[in-house]
C-alpha cells in the first residue's frame, strides 16, 4: 500500500512540475535558420558603384526586391536557435535607376526571447 502511495505522489509530482520551465532546457529543439547565410567576407566584397549583376553574381539572388520596382534588395538572414534568442542580420541594398549600387545597410539585431 505505501508503495502505491508513493508511485502516486510521485507521478503527481511529476506532472506538477511538467510544465516549469526549469525543465524546458531539457527538451530538444533544432536550430532553425531561414533566409540567405551571408559569409562576412561576401558581404565586405561589396562596395558602392557595383552593378546588380556584380551584387547577384557576389552574394546570390535576395530574398526580397522592392515589389515597386528593382532598386532595393533585402538579404534576410532569420537564426532561431533552440533555447536562446531568436536574431535576425538583415542587408538591404539600395540601387539606382541605371542599376548600381548607391546605398548598403547592414543591421544585425536581435528579435527577442524564446517563449
Amino acid at each position: 500500500m505505501r508503495c502505491k502511495t508513493l508511485t502516486a505522489a510521485a507521478a503527481v509530482l511529476l506532472m506538477m512540475t511538467a510544465g516549469c520551465s526549469t525543465l524546458e532546457r531539457v527538451v530538444y529543439r533544432p536550430d532553425i535558420n531561414q533566409g540567405n547565410f551571408l559569409v562576412a567576407n561576401d558581404v565586405a566584397k561589396i562596395h558602392t558603384g557595383m552593378t546588380q549583376q556584380q551584387v547577384a553574381y557576389t552574394l546570390g539572388s535576395p530574398m526580397m526586391r522592392d515589389p515597386f520596382g528593382s532598386s532595393t534588395w533585402y538579404y534576410v538572414f532569420r537564426q532561431e536557435p533552440g533555447h536562446e534568442p531568436v536574431t535576425q542580420q538583415t542587408l538591404k541594398l539600395t540601387f539606382n535607376s541605371s542599376g548600381i549600387l548607391t546605398g548598403i545597410d547592414n543591421r544585425p539585431r536581435l528579435t527577442g526571447q524564446k517563449s
